[in-house]
C-alpha cells in the first residue's frame, strides 16, 4: 500500500454514480496530457542539462553562470520531487493510475533514490497529522531549524535508503570518472550540491514556513489575493507547494500547476 488513496479529496468518493461513464470517455483527459508534457520537459531538461553541464571546463566558464548552472539544476531537481508529490496524489496522471505511479517511483528515483511506498506513506500521514504528533514532517521537540531539517531528512532517509544511495552514487560517479573522464568537481556542482540545495528549498517553502506554528500563520493561510508576481514567485520558489501550501492540504487533487486557482473555484 502506497498511500494513493490517503491522499486523494474525500470528494472523489461521490462521484459513484459518473463510473458507468468513464469507459466512454478519452484515456487520457486534459490534466493527464499536462501531466505527461510536464513531465517529459522536467525530466529531459534535467537529463540534458546535466549531460551538457558535465562535460564543460570549469576553470574556463565564469562564476555568474556557474551560479545559474547550479541554481538551475536545483530547480529542475526540486520539479523531479513535485513530478513524485503529485504522483503520491494522484494528480500527475489521473486517469491512469499504473502509469501515474510508475512516473512517480521514476522521479523520486531520479531525484535521491528514495523509495516511492516509503515517501507515500509518509506523505499521506503528513497530510492525516499536518503539524502534530503523526505527521513525519513535524519538527516534534526539534523546532530548530537546523535539527527539524535533519530529522526531515532521517524520515525519508531510512538508513537502508542511505546505503543504497551512497553505494549507487559512489557506482555511478566512478563509472563516469573512468569511462567517461568527468571531473568530479563537475559531479559536485551539478549533481550532488543541486540535489542538496534541492532538499533545502523543499523543506524551506514546503514544510519549515508554512509548518512552523499552526495559528496564527501567514504561510499556511488562503492566499485570497494574487497577481502576476506572486504566481510567478510561487512558481519559482517551490512549484506553488510553498505560497499555496494551505490550498494544497484543502484540495489535495488539486495538481501543483493549479493551486493559484484554487480560490476561483473555492468561490
Amino acid at each position: 500500500m502506497n498511500g494513493y488513496n490517503n491522499l486523494r479529496s474525500d470528494n472523489s468518493s461521490t462521484c459513484s454514480p459518473q463510473i458507468t461513464q468513464i469507459k466512454f470517455e478519452p484515456v487520457f483527459s486534459s490534466d493527464d496530457w499536462i501531466g505527461i508534457l510536464v513531465t517529459i520537459g522536467i525530466v529531459s531538461l534535467w537529463f540534458i542539462s546535466l549531460f551538457n553541464l558535465l562535460s564543460i571546463t570549469i576553470v574556463n566558464t565564469s562564476w555568474l553562470w556557474l551560479l545559474v548552472s547550479v541554481l538551475g539544476r536545483t530547480y529542475l531537481h526540486t520539479g523531479l520531487f513535485i513530478l513524485a508529490h503529485d504522483a503520491m496524489h494522484g494528480n500527475l496522471i489521473p486517469r491512469n493510475r499504473r502509469l501515474n505511479n510508475i512516473i512517480g517511483r521514476l522521479a523520486v528515483g531520479i531525484y535521491a533514490l528514495l523509495p516511492y511506498d516509503r515517501c507515500s506513506v509518509n506523505h499521506a500521514n503528513h497530510h492525516r497529522y499536518p503539524s502534530q504528533i503523526g505527521d513525519p514532517d513535524f519538527h516534534g521537540s526539534l523546532s530548530h531549524p537546523i535539527f527539524w531539517y535533519c530529522k526531515f531528512l532521517c524520515e525519508y532517509f531510512s538508513w537502508r535508503s542511505l546505503i543504497t544511495f551512497l553505494v549507487s552514487m559512489i557506482m555511478i560517479f566512478g563509472g563516469l570518472i573512468l569511462i567517461f573522464k568527468v571531473e568530479l568537481i563537475n559531479l559536485i556542482l551539478f549533481w550532488l550540491i543541486p540535489l542538496i540545495l534541492s532538499s533545502l528549498q523543499l523543506f524551506f517553502f514546503g514544510t519549515y514556513l508554512p509548518h512552523q506554528q499552526v495559528y496564527p500563520n501567514l504561510n499556511f493561510s488562503p492566499r485570497t489575493n494574487s497577481n502576476f508576481y506572486l504566481v510567478f514567485w510561487s512558481f519559482l520558489s517551490c512549484y506553488n507547494f510553498g505560497h499555496y501550501h494551505w490550498e494544497h492540504h484543502e484540495y489535495p487533487q488539486v495538481p501543483w500547476y493549479k493551486l493559484h486557482r484554487v480560490r476561483f473555484y473555492a468561490k
